[in-house]
């Protein structure tokens, strides 16, 4: 009791603080590189044609450096505070990207765009607040046996296949009218980094306590997995930006990627075999919430604002009103 009523301990207030820093930064990051792929694009081969032209612009840099400061400042989040804290709140980079691209980019999001949204971050919300915590890991090797073990192996080998097999057979004849091709290249391999993003972080957090980690080969082997995968995660979200609306390429990869991560920690970290069916239960709900969200932003990108089914929904709305 004494605890509670010391009210937010000065971590967590720091890590709530780097926490919405990483959210603006991030949801920035996506309308300043979207800016710099259609500047790059206005004067050489665009990105979603197959063109690197936005790598000779000073303005997808500073999109890229903006989302990596993002990324930094939500990595030292977990530092300080619980990751029932942390996780939700990036959920608002979504609402920021959405905003600046509803001002900046002159992109429309209408009100089934806005449920779209409602329900993915609610969805989200759900599972991350439900999820069990994460197990103690006091070694790069014990990383890498959970890693090696037949059931992650099985996932990084479903994950990899899926990749090539998109890229190879999918992405020539759908990647520039399907949203869900490019960012399910980055979303399947994002659940890879992300696995091998927390090993590195222990081997540094090891090293920095005393105990060198960096001696041991599954470090440098996590650290080109990191770099292969962050490698063609950029390349394949660059391409989604330059192709499609950035309120629907931000709430749709942000969904997958959370959906794929948590499933990828499931099966690596073996996070549901301390909890109970309500819990289980609770964050399957939040997966048939995000799906029904990815669903509407989907099908509804291309609407016309004030057309029959925005009207049809407030004739609801208003008709609801009355009764109660």
């Amino acid at each position: 009791m004494a605890e509670a009523d010391k009210g937010i301990s000065t971590d967590n207030i720091k890590g709530l603080v780097l926490a919405l820093s990483s959210s603006f930064f991030i949801g920035a990051s996506f309308i300043v590189k979207k800016k710099g792929l259609k500047k790059a694009g206005a004067s050489g081969l665009r990105a979603g044609a197959g063109g690197y032209a936005y790598l000779y612009e000073p303005l997808w840099w500073i999109g890229m450096i903006t989302m990596i400061v993002g990324e930094i400042a939500n990595f030292a989040a977990y530092a300080f505070a619980p990751a029932i804290l942390v996780t939700p709140l990036g959920a608002l980079s979504i609402i920021i990207s959405a905003v600046l691209a509803h001002v900046m980019l002159q992109e429309k999001l209408h009100i089934f765009g806005v449920l779209g949204c409602v329900l993915c971050v609610v969805g989200s919300t759900s599972i991350v607040l439900h999820a069990p915590q994460e197990r103690e890991i006091e070694s790069v090797k014990e990383v890498w046996d959970l890693a090696t073990e037949p059931a992650f192996l099985l996932y990084a080998a479903i994950v990899i296949t899926a990749v090539i097999v998109i890229i190879i057979r999918v992405i020539p004849h759908y990647g520039q009218t399907h949203v869900m091709v490019y960012i399910s290249v980055c979303s399947l391999m994002g659940s890879l980094s992300v696995m091998s993003v927390k090993a590195l972080g222990i081997a540094l957090k090891l090293t920095f306590s005393g105990m060198n980690q960096l001696l041991y080969p599954q470090t440098w082997t996590f650290t080109l997995v990191v770099l292969a995968c962050v490698i063609t995660q950029i390349n394949y979200l660059n391409k989604a930006l330059d192709t499609f609306n950035t309120v629907v390429v931000s709430p749709i990869y942000y969904v997958m990627f959370t959906t794929l991560t948590i499933l990828a920690s499931v099966i690596m970290f073996k996070d549901w075999d301390g909890q109970n069916a309500s819990q289980i239960v609770t964050e399957i709900c939040g997966f048939v919430t995000i799906l029904s969200g990815t669903f509407l932003l989907h099908k509804t990108k291309d609407m016309v604002e004030g057309g029959f089914p925005v009207l049809f929904l407030n004739c609801l709305i208003i008709f609801s009103s009355l009764r109660l």
